[in-house]
C-alpha cells in the first residue's frame, strides 16, 4: 500500500483535473453547448486555449488571470473551482481513505461545486445534473457497504419534501414562489447521496447560511425580502458540511435530546 499521503496527493490531482473539466461544464451546460466538443476556446476571441494554458490553476498564474491572445481578464472563478474540487478530492480520500466511499463523495463533491457555480452565476440548477446526480447517489448507496437503496431513498424523499414544504409555506405567506424545483432536486440529489440525516444537516446549514447572506445584503441596502438568491450556493455549503462532518452533527443533536 502506497503512503496515505501520496493517495491525498494523486487525489488532489485528480480533483484539479476534474475541476478543470467542471469549468467548461459551468461555462457551456447553461448555454445548450456541448461539454465535449469542440475544444475550449476564449469565450471572448474565440482563439483555442493551447496545451500549456490548460494546466490547472497553474496556467491561471503564470498567464496573470489575462488570455494570451487578446488579453482580456479570465475570470477567478476557473482557478476557484479547480481548488474547490481539488480540495474536495483530497478531503474525501483523508476522511473515508482510498475506495468506494472516498469515490463516492467526490462525484458528490464534484455535483456541489458545478451546480454552486452554475446558481451563482444564472440563478439556475440544471436537471442535466440533479437528475443523474440522484441516479447516482442511490447507486452509490445501493454498492457501498455501509449504505442501503432504502436510506438513500428515504433521504431523496425527505430533501424534497421539506424544501417543497418549505416553498410552499413561503408563497401561501408572501404570496410569491419561495424557490424553484431546482432546489428540490438538489437537496433530493444530496439525500440520495447522504440519507435523511445528510438531507437535513444540508437543510439546516444551507438555510442558517443563506438568511445570514441575505441579511447582510439588507444591511447594505442591496436586497430585500423579495430579493432572489442563488439558494444552490448555500446547499452545496450544507451538503459540504454533511459530507464531511454530517454524521457526527447527527449524533451529537441525537445525544442532546436523549
Amino acid at each position: 500500500m502506497l503512503p496515505a499521503w501520496i493517495l491525498i496527493l494523486w487525489s488532489a490531482a485528480a480533483g484539479l483535473v476534474v475541476g478543470s473539466y467542471l469549468n467548461v461544464l459551468v461555462h457551456r451546460l447553461p448555454l445548450g453547448v456541448s461539454t465535449v466538443t469542440p475544444r475550449s476556446r476564449c469565450p471572448r476571441c474565440g482563439a483555442p486555449i493551447r496545451a500549456r494554458d490548460n494546466l490547472p490553476v497553474l496556467s491561471w498564474l503564470l498567464l496573470r488571470g489575462r488570455c494570451r491572445d487578446c488579453r482580456e481578464p479570465i475570470p477567478v472563478r476557473y482557478p476557484l473551482v479547480e481548488l474547490a474540487a481539488g480540495a474536495l478530492f483530497a478531503t474525501a480520500t483523508a476522511r473515508f481513505g482510498f475506495g468506494l466511499e472516498a469515490l463516492a463523495a467526490a462525484v458528490l463533491g464534484a455535483l456541489l461545486v458545478a451546480l454552486a457555480a452554475i446558481d451563482l452565476d444564472h440563478l439556475l440548477l440544471p436537471d442535466k445534473l440533479t437528475l443523474p446526480g440522484i441516479a447516482l447517489g442511490l447507486a452509490a448507496q445501493a454498492l457501498l457497504p455501509a449504505g442501503s437503496l432504502a436510506r438513500g431513498l428515504a433521504g431523496a424523499l425527505v430533501g424534497a419534501g421539506l424544501l417543497l414544504a418549505l416553498a410552499g409555506a413561503w408563497e401561501l405567506a408572501r404570496g410569491v414562489e419561495g424557490m424553484g424545483l431546482g432546489d428540490v432536486k438538489m437537496l433530493a440529489m444530496i439525500g440520495a447521496f447522504l440519507g435523511v440525516g445528510g438531507a437535513l444537516v444540508t437543510l439546516v446549514v444551507g438555510t442558517v447560511a443563506g438568511s445570514a447572506a441575505g441579511l447582510v445584503l439588507m444591511a447594505r441596502g442591496r436586497g430585500g425580502l423579495g430579493s432572489q438568491l442563488p439558494f444552490g450556493v448555500f446547499l452545496a455549503a450544507g451538503g459540504v458540511v454533511a459530507l464531511f462532518a454530517g454524521e457526527p452533527i447527527v449524533a451529537a443533536y441525537l445525544g442532546l435530546l436523549r
